[in-house]
C-alpha cells in the first residue's frame, strides 16, 4: 500500500474554534522539544522556590530527631549535587525509565504480528464476516479490538471499512467513521491488556516512585483490565448508534457503487489479507496463541510453579496469614504479563508468516523485530527527555510538594473524589487538542496528578484510567492528530470535496457521546468502588495508614 499521508491535498484555512485549535497546535513544538523547554523552565521554578524556603509537610515519612512528620523542603536543581547527578546519572536516568522496557519488550513481539500480516489479516476476517445488519458494531468492535496492532487499525481497517460499507450499498463514508471512531476514540478501550497498558503504567510506576510515597509500589499493566473491558461494552454501542443514527443519515444514500474511488493507489487490496492461505495462516497463529496462554496457566496453577507466590500468604512459621488475597500470591503473574504480550505476539506473529509466506527464515524474524525497533526511534528520543523531566522533578522535591498542597486544596473545595476524577478526564480531553502523544501527555501530567490523587485516596491505578478516557476522546477530532491527514485521504476517495472541516464535523457528536460517556463510567465506577483489574483497587491509603 502506498504512503497515503503524502498525497495529502493542502486543506483550506479553517475560521472559528476549529481554525484556533489549528493553529495554535501547530505553532508547538514537537513534543521532545516541549519537554526540554520544559526543564529549563523547572530549573528556573527550582532556584526561585528553594530561595523563597517552599516547603510541605510528608504525609508518611518521620523526622527521626523530632518524631513528627518530616518537612519537604523545594531543592535546587542547580546545587552542586543535582548538578553532578545530573551528568553521572544520565545513563542510568534514561534506561532505568520504567516505560521504556515495558514497551520495547511488547513491541519486538508486536512488530512481528503487524509485519507478517497477521493483524491485518485477523481484522480483515472479522469484519468481513460481519452480516450486512451487524457491520457497524462488527466494525466498530475489531477497530477497537484492534488497537494492540498500533498503525495496522489505521492503514488497514479504515479503508477497508470504507470499502466494505459501499459494497453493501451504504455510504462508506459512514463506515470510515465507525472505523476511526473505534480505532482512534476507542484507543484505551479493549477487553485485554496490551503496549498502551504497559506505556502508560510504565509511566504511572515512575511519578509513584519519584514522589517517594509509597516505595513498594510496582505497576501491574492488568490494573485497568475490568475498566477497560466496561468501556469497549460501553463504546460499542455508543458507536453503533451515532453511526447508523447521527452520520449516515446526514450523509445521505451512497450512489457511488461499490468501487467508486477504487483506482488510486492508497487502497489496502482487500486479497492481501483474505482467501485460503490467509485462513490458513489465521488457524496456525490462533493454535500459537492456545499453546501460550496454555504455557501461562501451566506456569500460574500447577503446583509449585513459578508465577504463583505460594509463601506469600504464609508466616514464617509456615501458619495462614489472616485475609490474604490470592492476587498477593497471583502477584508475579500480573509482572509476567509484559512477557507475555511480547511471546503472545511473537508466536502468534511467527506462525501467520510460516504458514503465508512471509517469514521464509529465521532472518526474517529477526529483521521483522530490527524493523520494529527502527519505528521505535523516535519514542526513544521523546523518552529521553521525559525520562530526565521526570526525574528532575522528584530531585526538586516540586511535584510531591505540588501534590501535598493540591491534595489539600482539593480538599478545602468539598468536591467529591468521583467529581476530581470527571474534572481530570475533561481536562486530559482538552490537553489532547493540542499535545496528541499519549505518553508525552501523561509523562507531562503524572509526576503531579498520580500523587497528589494517592493523597486523596484514590489509586494510580485510578489516576491512570482517568486520564485514559480523556485522552482517547478527542483523538478524533484535532487535526494535530498524526493520522488525521491520512483519514481525510481516504475519506476524498469517495468524496472529493470531503475537507478538514468535513471530517472533524463527522468525527464531533463521536467525540462528545465518548467523552460523556467515559465521564460518567469512572465516576460512577468510583462511586460504587468496583476494582479497575485484578489487585487494582479504586481507593488508595498511604503505608501505614497515615
Amino acid at each position: 500500500m502506498a504512503d497515503a499521508a503524502t498525497a495529502t491535498p493542502d486543506a483550506p484555512d479553517q475560521t472559528g474554534f476549529l481554525g484556533w485549535v489549528e493553529r495554535t497546535g501547530n505553532r508547538l513544538p514537537d513534543p521532545v522539544f516541549i519537554f526540554f523547554y520544559l526543564i529549563i523552565a523547572l530549573v528556573v521554578v527550582s532556584v526561585a522556590c528553594a530561595l523563597l524556603g517552599v516547603s510541605a509537610v510528608h504525609p508518611t515519612e518521620v523526622d527521626d530527631a523530632t518524631g513528627s512528620n518530616a518537612v519537604i523542603a523545594a531543592v535546587s536543581l542547580l546545587s552542586a549535587e543535582n548538578i553532578q547527578r545530573l551528568w553521572v546519572e544520565m545513563p542510568a536516568t534514561f534506561t532505568h525509565f520504567h516505560p521504556l522496557g515495558y514497551v520495547l519488550v511488547v513491541m519486538l513481539g508486536a512488530g512481528v504480528a503487524e509485519r507478517s500480516g497477521f493483524f491485518a489479516a485477523g481484522m480483515a476476517k472479522a469484519v468481513k464476516a460481519a452480516p450486512k445488519a451487524l457491520l457497524t458494531p462488527v466494525v466498530a468492535l475489531v477497530a477497537m479490538l484492534g488497537n494492540h496492532a498500533a498503525d495496522a487499525g489505521y492503514v488497514v481497517l479504515i479503508p477497508l471499512a470504507g470499502i466494505l460499507f459501499a459494497a453493501a450499498g451504504r455510504h462508506p463514508l459512514a463506515g470510515i467513521a465507525a472505523a476511526f471512531a473505534g480505532v482512534s476514540g476507542g484507543f484505551s478501550a479493549n477487553i485485554s491488556p496490551g503496549q498502551l497498558d504497559a506505556l502508560l503504567f510504565g509511566i504511572t510506576e515512575e511519578a509513584v516512585g519519584a514522589s517517594a510515597l509509597d516505595p513498594l509500589w510496582t505497576a501491574n499493566i492488568a490494573g485497568n483490565w475490568y475498566f477497560i473491558s466496561a468501556m469497549t461494552l460501553i463504546f460499542l454501542p455508543i458507536i453503533w448508534y451515532v453511526t447508523d443514527k447521527i452520520i449516515e443519515p446526514r450523509l445521505g444514500p451512497w450512489k457511488g457503487g461499490a468501487q467508486a474511488g477504487m483506482d488510486d493507489d492508497t487502497s489496502p487490496d482487500p486479497t492481501e489479507h483474505d482467501g485460503a492461505l490467509a485462513s490458513k495462516g489465521l488457524r496456525h497463529a490462533g493454535l500459537a496463541a492456545l499453546g501460550v496462554i496454555a504455557l501461562w496457566l501451566l506456569m500460574t496453577f500447577a503446583p509449585g510453579t513459578p508465577l504463583i507466590d505460594e509463601a506469600a500468604c504464609l508466616t514464617e512459621a509456615g501458619a495462614p496469614v489472616a485475609d490474604c488475597s490470592i492476587h498477593t500470591q497471583l502477584s508475579p503473574l500480573y509482572r509476567s504479563l509484559v512477557a507475555g504480550f511480547f511471546i503472545l505476539f511473537l508466536a502468534t506473529g511467527w506462525a501467520y508468516g510460516r504458514a503465508v509466506g512471509t517469514i521464509k527464515t529465521h532472518k526474517d524474524l529477526v529483521e521483522m523485530m530490527a524493523q520494529a525497533m527502527k519505528d521505535m526511534g523516535y519514542y526513544l528520543v521523546l523518552a529521553f527527555a521525559a525520562a530526565h523531566f521526570v526525574a528532575m522533578f522528584g530531585w526538586s522535591n516540586l511535584g510531591l510538594i505540588t501534590a501535598v498542597h493540591g491534595a489539600a486544596g482539593i480538599e478545602s473545595t468539598g468536591l467529591p473524589l468521583p467529581l476530581v476524577l470527571g474534572l481530570m478526564v475533561i481536562f486530559a480531553a482538552v490537553l489532547n487538542l493540542f499535545v496528541g502523544s499519549a505518553s508525552a501527555k501523561w509523562a507531562l501530567l503524572a509526576p503531579i496528578l498520580v500523587p497528589m490523587l494517592m493523597l486523596l485516596g484514590i489509586s494510580p491505578e485510578g489516576a491512570t484510567a482517568a486520564y485514559r478516557v480523556g485522552d482517547s476522546a478527542t483523538n478524533i477530532i484535532t487535526p494535530l492528530m498524526v493520522y488525521f491527514p491520512l483519514i481525510l485521504v481516504f475519506a476524498q476517495r469517495w468524496q472529493k470535496s470531503f475537507g478538514l472541516g468535513s471530517l472533524t464535523a463527522m468525527m464531533l457528536p463521536y467525540s462528545i457521546w465518548l467523552l460523556v460517556s467515559g465521564t460518567l463510567l469512572i465516576v460512577a465506577w468510583f462511586y460504587l468502588g468496583i476494582p479497575l483489574g485484578p489487585d487494582a483497587p479504586v481507593s488508595y491509603a498511604l503505608p501505614g495508614g497515615q
